[in-house]
């Protein structure tokens, strides 16, 4: 089988078989394509089917030659391995190459998270003078309400925004859905911005909720600026992403006392693991929590 083929059965498979989400598939193809632009460019490196450990040993070793990071270093290791789990699986190779390939190792990254006070500022910075205030005023109080992730915010149908339930359907990561409650404020906000909203969609795109100026979908790099620059305004000297909003949600939710596993299914994670990284965003309420409830400190 010729590499495109094998390549072109890669991206199927992550698509119909693991229902991953149009960036996650992207984001394996690009790795696995640059390991097979690696080994296409290496005389002496067999055919993608009969690649040994040592071909990827050394090629996981020219990503440190180019100083690249290790987060990216183990991102590409991930695709590399999921690759060659599908041609284990359509029984192209009979043995793993990354069996025994380990990641590089990466210390705990502790999320951004702003403060209300922040957030609020933030949204006190944007001008409803202007045709798209009221807009970004509903994406803000969205991300940061909702908790939502920003393809998710992007993606989102007016259809699945329930106003008399204050819920919202999410699609999340690999088509799963889950049901989120939207704040009284997010509510008005979006009621807001509906009702004064004056752009056509374009075709296919009557059903999306935030429009831009031409009438289509926001990209997750619009909301990234709009997202950066209000920080900005807001006098904030750290760099904010809408991933920020997202982490705010959730350790504002962990302090005022809700339980880890309703954050979980919030946020959409599939495993708890993921979620549990907001139990390190504030080791004071972790103490005061153990000093007020454990037995011993009675």
């Amino acid at each position: 089988m010729t590499r495109d083929k094998i390549l072109d059965g890669f991206e199927a498979y992550l698509t119909l078989e693991r229902g991953m989400s149009d960036n996650t598939r992207m984001a394996y193809m690009s790795d696995a394509r640059k390991f097979a632009d690696w080994a296409a460019a290496d005389p002496e490196c067999p055919a993608l089917q009969s690649i040994r450990p040592e071909d990827v040993h050394a090629f996981v070793a020219s990503l440190h030659d180019l100083n690249i990071s290790p987060r990216s270093q183990a991102r590409i290791i991930s695709g590399l391995r999921g690759f060659y789990k599908y041609m284990r699986l359509e029984g192209l190779i009979d043995r793993d190459p990354t069996a025994l390939l380990e990641s590089p190792r990466l210390g705990l990254h502790l999320p951004e998270v702003l403060t209300i006070e922040e957030i609020d500022a933030m949204e006190a910075a944007i001008d409803l003078g202007k045709p798209e205030g009221q807009r970004n005023l509903a994406i803000v109080e969205t991300l940061y309400s909702c908790g939502l992730r920003v393809s998710e915010l992007c993606n989102l149908p007016q259809s699945r925004v329930n106003f008399q339930e204050k819920a919202i359907i999410v699609d999340g990561k690999g088509n799963k859905q889950r049901l989120v409650p939207m704040s009284d404020s997010a509510v008005e906000l979006i009621q807001l911005y509906l009702a004064n909203r004056d752009v056509q969609p374009k075709p296919g795109e009557e059903d999306i909720l935030f429009l831009n100026r031409r009438g289509k979908r926001l990209t997750r790099v619009m909301v990234f600026y709009i997202i950066r620059d209000l920080a900005a305004l807001a006098g904030i000297k750290r760099d904010i992403s809408p991933h920020a909003l997202r982490h705010s949600f959730a350790t504002h939710l962990l302090e005022g006392g809700a339980n880890l596993r309703a954050i979980q299914m919030m946020l959409g994670h599939e495993s708890i693991g993921t979620t549990q990284i907001y139990l390190h965003t504030d080791t004071s309420l972790l103490r005061e929590e153990i000093l007020t409830h454990h037995p011993r400190n009675k």
